[in-house]
């Protein structure tokens, strides 16, 4: 609780200094009823703001911000452990693979890709994207609706995706990543890893995911 209130000042004197209207909430309680009442509340809003916990240490701050993704319903912006400064989205990648969590998520982004000055498409072992959803279509289709965008494609081994996906991130410049997450079972991603536990383990940039 004290860690909670700490937060919860901040919070305050940043949401006055922005003149906006907001509302706050501390709460103590067992992990699984945590997770149950910020998961209920977040089904109310647009988006779900989260920070990484420090990614060598274990503990709840790591966990909360996986099963909120997976049961709020909602998209989930999460902030690196080591990020500072004001958030921006200005040159924003988008991981695309042609699959429903894929297309979840860049609908989930619209009100910043909008927003954004650059849209760049990140596919990964374009082979195995379908035809009828490659990154040219996804092209065409977004400038359709005036939001112009690059593709990037490359080849990269399953355990090389994440590493790859931030490596270009990097080399561009990217504020910002979407991504849809969890697209197998939980159980196969925390048996055999998994690009969204990876990138919630070491995002070196804000990642927006929907499930």
């Amino acid at each position: 609780m004290e860690r909670a209130q700490a937060a919860l000042a901040i919070f305050e004197v940043e949401a006055k200094g922005a003149e906006i209207s907001y509302n706050t909430r501390a709460l103590a309680d067992s992990y699984g009823d945590v997770v149950a009442t910020v998961a209920a509340a977040a089904r109310l809003y647009d988006l779900t703001v989260v920070s990484q916990g420090e990614p060598d240490r274990g503990g709840f701050d790591n966990q909360l911000p996986q099963d909120l993704l997976l049961q709020t319903g909602r998209p989930l912006l999460m902030l690196p452990y080591t990020f500072r400064g004001a958030f921006k989205a200005a040159r924003i990648g988008i991981c695309w693979d042609g699959s429903r969590l894929a297309a979840r998520a860049l609908h989930d982004a619209i009100p910043l890709l909008g927003k954004a000055d650059t849209l760049t498409a990140i596919t990964l072992n374009v082979s195995e994207v379908p035809e009828d959803a490659s990154p040219i279509l996804l092209a065409r289709h977004m400038a359709r609706g005036g939001l112009p965008m690059r593709t990037i494609s490359l080849n990269a081994d399953r355990g090389e995706v994440q590493p790859s996906i931030l490596s270009i991130a990097a080399d561009e410049g990217l504020d910002l990543l979407v991504m849809g997450g969890y697209g197998h079972a939980r159980m196969q991603e925390t048996v055999f890893g998994g690009v969204t536990r990876e990138m919630f383990r070491s995002m070196t940039i804000p990642v927006l995911m929907s499930h």
